[in-house]
């Protein structure tokens, strides 16, 4: 099996594992864990892991130059990226999540314009247009509560700031996966990351009942730790190594589709008409976006 498939493979797990995250980690906000304090229970776990992996790995010097593009990818991909995403899970709902995540394509199209100064078409502007008329129908029209998601509109509008971070992590971080090992990467990505988080995360992590958890709540935060941070963040690195920010974009159209099933099969969410209407406006939007970037 060459290389590409194997990264295809890797990009389709980690949108598959983020598909069914949307639910579980739903599952377990407030009333097991918080927000911030979940995401420095997931930095911390995954900064432990890479770290124990690396022992087994020759040591790579990160050049100084470097270092800012280390410090700009922890921003954007494990803290305000996280940060954004679990807290408008916890305002919101699994099915909201998975549909506005797909406009991360979208805006990793306005990036490439502007850092890679690709030009932007007639057709992708009507694309990028469309998917932000489809969000903001969910964030202006949609639904403002419902059992378990007290601020639907705020938390949609955090699945934005999400989406956009995202995308600006999978574009810093392409210069440095052909540069460095994903071990040495993603140990020094994650160490940052928690640098950052403990100040925002602690208090809400420090309330955590450990002693109290019962056999599913330790799964599902088990599942957050390795399968949603540790192998999602790998297996992207790797899938980068072979396809273009872009190509990993696409992957993410999988999402809503998993997060729908999963969700609707567990009773934790419903389709409306006001979501479809948005999920088609935004899908259409990022094909027309991203129709000749693949």
């Amino acid at each position: 099996m060459n290389s590409r498939i194997l990264a295809l493979i890797a990009a389709f797990t980690v949108s598959f594992i983020y598909g069914l995250n949307h639910t579980i980690a739903k599952d377990l906000m407030p009333g097991i864990v918080k927000p911030y304090g979940f995401i420095l229970l997931r930095v911390t776990g995954a900064m432990l892991l890479f770290w124990i992996i690396s022992m087994f790995y020759k040591s790579e010097r990160v050049e100084r130059r470097d270092w800012w593009r280390f410090i700009a990818c922890a921003i954007f991909g494990m803290v305000l990226n996280m940060n954004s995403f679990f807290k408008g899970l916890e305002l919101s709902t699994p099915i909201n999540s998975s549909v506005v995540i797909t406009l991360s394509p979208v805006f990793l199209l306005i990036l490439s314009a502007f850092i890679l100064k690709e030009r932007i078409t007639l057709l992708k502007g009507i694309g990028i247009t469309l998917g932000l008329i489809g969000a903001l129908v969910l964030i202006l029209f949609g639904v403002k509560t419902q059992a378990n998601a007290p601020n639907i509109p705020f938390g949609n509008l955090l699945f934005l700031v999400n989406a956009i971070s995202y995308a600006c992590y999978l574009v810093f971080v392409k210069k440095l996966v052909g540069k460095y090992k994903p071990i040495t990467l993603l140990k020094y990505l994650f160490l940052i990351a928690f640098i950052i988080n403990l100040p925002i995360g602690w208090s809400e992590l420090s309330e955590v009942e450990w002693s109290v958890l019962d056999f599913n709540a330790i799964w599902k935060l088990s599942f957050v730790v390795i399968a949603t941070t540790v192998l999602t963040y790998l297996f992207n690195i790797f899938a980068l190594k072979q396809l273009s920010p872009s190509t990993i974009g696409v992957f993410i159209y999988l999402q809503p589709l998993v997060a729908a099933i999963y969700a609707m099969a567990t009773g934790a969410d419903q389709l409306t008409t006001l979501r479809i209407i948005a999920a088609i406006l935004i899908f259409t939007g990022v094909y027309f976006a991203t129709k000749n970037k693949v």
